[in-house]
């Protein structure tokens, strides 16, 4: 998915509160991220049967590929909306600190 569409899907309401640390996305967006995770799930499900008939490695390597690719679109998403809403939020509040915190998740996500 391109950034264009990456910004029609980021609508995110709040991401969290100086007191809590907990997101609040949009119905839209949920419904959005938990469709994606169904789908990876299901993805999963068939690389295990892959495996369990036996088929060509490299086949069951493109799947593996193509799952870890869906799971970072999600990882995106979420950083995306992080950033315009819990990091943007903390830096107007003063609070730089929050930039380490995205930095460890950024090499977390970059690990991969």
């Amino acid at each position: 998915m391109n950034s264009e569409g990456l910004d029609k899907i980021v609508e995110i309401d709040q991401c969290c509160s100086s007191d809590e640390r907990k997101s609040h996305h949009s119905d839209k967006v949920k419904n959005n991220l938990t469709t994606r995770l169904n789908r990876i799930e299901g993805q999963i499900r068939g690389i295990k049967g892959l495996i369990e008939k036996d088929t060509y490695c490299d086949d069951v390597i493109t799947q593996i590929s193509a799952t870890q690719s869906a799971l970072n679109s999600v990882a995106r998403l979420l950083l995306e909306g992080h950033m315009k809403t819990c990091v943007l939020e903390k830096i107007q509040e003063g609070d730089t600190e929050i930039l380490d915190e995205v930095m460890v998740t950024i090499q977390k996500l970059m690990k991969k």
